[in-house]
Parts: C-alpha cells; structure tokens; sequence
C-alpha cells in the first residue's frame, strides 16, 4: 500500500470515528418533548401551540420537537400531571390550578371576586404573572406564559339575585373545586358535584339547573341551551399555562432553552390577547341568544363580595401564599 493510499485510508478511519463518537452525543441533545392538554385540536390555543412548536423545530435544526396529545386523550390535568412525574409526558398545557399540590401559590388567581374587570386582571398580571411563574419553577415546572380563560359567571334556568334564589336552585360544582366548595358551603347550599363532561346531561334531564363557567365555555360546551339567566358579577378568573418539566427544559443547550422560550413565550401572549375578545365576543353572542345578564342591586352586591372576603382569608389559611405574590395579586379589591 502506498503512503498516499495509508493516509487516506487513515483519514477514512479518523472521520468514521468522528462520527461514532459524536453521532450518540447528537441524538442525546435532540429532544421530543411530548405535551397533553385538553384544549381540542382545531381550537385556537392548538393551532398557535403547534404553529410555535413547528418554529422551535426549524430555529433548533430539529434539536427540539413537540408532540402533542390534544382533546384529553390523556386524561384530565391531574392525569397529565401524574404521568409526567413518571416520564410518560414531558409537559402539559394545564388550568393552572391544577398544580395546586405542587405549587400552592397556583391557584391564587382562582380565588373569588379577585378581579372586577378583565381590565384590571390584565393590569395586576403584568406585575403577578412572573412572579407566579418563578415560583413554578421553583417546584420543578418551566411556564412560557400565562393565558386568560376569562371570567366565571353564575348561570341558571331561573332569575338569581340573592343567596335564597341561590338556595332553590340545584347547583352543580365541578369535582374537586375547594373554591366552590367553600363559597356554597358558606351561603348554606349542597351542591352536586360533576364532572364537565356530564354536565350537558345532567341539564338537559333536570339534576341541575344552575352552573357557572365562563361565555366561552358555555357556548362550546353547549350548556347555554339549557341557560336563561346570568348574574351579571365575575365569579372567578380562569387561567392556563403550558408547563415542561424543568429536569427535561434544563437538558436542552442554552441556545435551544433561550429559543423555546422567546417562541412559546410569544405563543402564549398571542392566546392571552386572543382570549380576551374572544370572552368579549361570546358573551355578546350568549345575549343575542336571549340569555339575560342581571345586575345585581347594592345590597345583593356586598352579601356577594362579604363571601368571597371569607373564602379568600380561607384559601389563604390552606395554601400559604407566598406574602408579596398575595399582596398584589389581592391590591385591586372591592375598588368600587
């Protein structure tokens, strides 16, 4: 063999090498970060969370891909959450009230009558909103952001003003809402608890008949068929965020964390300002249906508020809330 042929032979050898020892390390550093959540395909949140995973992939070079599990095909957030203890998910895009166990300080925007308009939600979260995030963190969960579901809003077949119009009623409660739970236990009612997908049925034949949820989740649901009224009062402000495990993000390269990061960040700001004229417009089109919102008088107004001040000193008591994050989430109060 000749010394030309030896070198290139060698050369061959080197590069072959090379790529046996670098092609594993490749392979360790790209990640498919699998993602459930119960939004449906189709809906808005999956269209921009699929359009932000599709450019992490491309900015990434393909390092990073998301797979996503929509529709509840993996159960409720609880069981999202439980199989992402067990590495069978990466992440989950979740009510953020669900982390409760975790992370206590979650459900702090939940808590009843904090907010009196979307505008003053909007304006408490830009100081709260990273404050809450940091704290997930903290507890293992990486959060891009934090998306509005809007207001909750009492909702009945019959006209409700006060807590004896309340009392008739057969009001329904979602399962495991400790919220709920202690504002009907406050005002003296039992209430049925459900889960959502049985709740259609349950109006239609007559367990309940009374319910609260948000404009948009009546309409997509379908219960605004079986609504005639609303109390027209926020009941609570709903939120969601999508969640990776800190474990799994802090694998990622710094450059691919920094791009996941401003992508699904941008993704999750889109969702917030697309939810807020979203919940605008749907309750424009409950009252086009010829669902009434009643306003409530002074003195109905104040017996409303009084439950909620007790609720909330309630809450505070059970999850521990980290002082500065309850100071301003709670500053704006009864500003009437």
């Amino acid at each position: 063999m000749t010394e030309q042929r030896k070198h290139t032979t060698l050369i061959k050898l080197l590069c072959i090498g090379l790529v046996l020892v670098f092609a594993p390390l490749a392979a360790l550093q790209a990640k498919t970060i699998k993602i459930a959540t119960l939004s449906p395909e189709g809906t808005y949140w999956m269209k921009q969370m699929r359009a932000g995973a599709k450019e992490i992939k491309e900015k990434t070079g393909g390092r990073v891909k998301f797979k996503f599990y929509p529709g509840g095909v993996m159960g409720n957030d609880e069981n999202v959450l439980r199989k992402m203890r067990v590495g069978q998910l990466q992440g989950g895009a979740i009510t953020i009230g669900s982390l409760a166990a975790a992370v206590p300080d979650s459900t702090i925007y939940g808590l009843p009558f904090l907010f009196s308009s979307l505008e003053q939600a909007e304006k408490i979260r830009k100081t709260t909103d990273p404050m809450l995030i940091d704290e997930m963190a903290k507890k293992g969960y990486i959060s891009f952001g934090i998306a509005q579901g809007g207001f909750t809003y009492l909702m009945s077949v019959n006209e409700i003003h006060n807590f004896d119009d309340l009392r008739k009623q057969k009001s329904w409660v979602p399962e495991n809402s400790d919220v709920a739970l202690a504002v009907y236990d406050y005002i003296g009612i039992t209430p049925i608890s459900l889960p959502l997908s049985d709740v259609l049925t349950g109006l239609q034949t007559g367990l309940i008949n009374t319910i609260f949820t948000s404009p948009i989740g009546a309409l997509a649901l379908q219960w605004h068929t079986h609504i005639n009224h609303v109390v027209d009062m926020p009941l609570n402000y709903l939120s969601a965020t999508m969640i990776i495990d800190k474990k799994v993000f802090d694998s990622l390269s710094e450059a691919d964390q920094k791009t996941v990061r401003e992508v699904m960040g941008k993704v999750y700001r889109n969702i917030d300002s697309q939810n807020k004229k979203d919940n605008i417009a749907a309750r424009e089109a409950l009252i086009k249906k010829g669902v009434k919102f009643h306003k409530l008088a002074d003195a109905d107004r104040a017996e409303w508020k009084k439950a909620g001040d007790v609720v909330i000193e309630q809450m505070r008591r059970k999850y521990q809330y980290t002082p500065a994050l309850y100071n301003a989430v709670t500053a704006g109060r009864h500003p009437e």
